[in-house]
């Protein structure tokens, strides 16, 4: 009996002294939560799949539209007319550019979005206090996944993974979002073009 004691003790420390798990917030709350982000902006940290990492200003305009400016360089990657375009510092070149619609990124620049969508969230779950969802284009799935993390109470998103299609991973911290009004050739393409020559 005192051996069965013994082994029970740290078991029941254990579960007193870890917090307990909760439910994870739910898809349609989420989806609330993200439309009614119009605009908005924040500091952001960035690692990415090479093991680099970069910060910035991040700025939002739902729908459609987001402007990530790199600290330090000119660098800036620009998400507008469902295009992104991907402004290099370092070159005399055009802006690369490729459909927003290739980026799982598109999901939560959507005018509505719905998580709840069949086929579209294909994780959710709860990891150290965040509720976590794993989101792909249900017509696009080859393009890759975004995983979303919110802390619960209040509701809020703290960072997200994209997954490409090759497998890579970037991951985005994200301070606290910050209502703003923006211009319009914040996030216009062309403006940042003229403006570059």
């Amino acid at each position: 009996m005192k051996t069965l004691r013994i082994l029970l003790a740290p078991a029941l420390w254990l579960a007193l002294a870890l917090p307990s798990m909760a439910a994870p917030v739910s898809l349609a709350e989420i989806s609330n939560y993200l439309n009614r982000i119009t605009s908005a902006s924040t500091e952001f940290t960035q690692q990415n799949a090479d093991g680099s990492s970069s910060a910035g200003r991040l700025l939002i305009h739902r729908p459609g539209r987001m402007r990530f400016e790199y600290a330090g360089d000119d660098t800036l990657v620009l998400a507008s007319g469902g295009q992104v375009a991907i402004f290099d510092a370092k070159s005399n070149q055009p802006p690369e550019q490729y459909p927003l619609s290739r980026t799982p990124l598109n999901l939560i620049l959507a005018r509505n979005v719905d998580l709840t969508r069949a086929k579209m969230v294909v994780g959710h779950g709860e990891t150290q206090g965040m509720t976590t969802v794993t989101a792909q284009d249900p017509e696009h799935p080859e393009v890759g996944t975004i995983t979303l993390y919110f802390s619960p109470a209040p509701l809020q998103l703290k960072q997200w993974v994209v997954t490409d299609e090759t497998g890579g991973q970037t991951l985005v911290r994200l301070g606290a979002l910050q209502p703003g009004e923006f211009p319009p050739s914040t996030f216009s393409i062309d403006s940042e073009m003229r403006r570059r020559d």
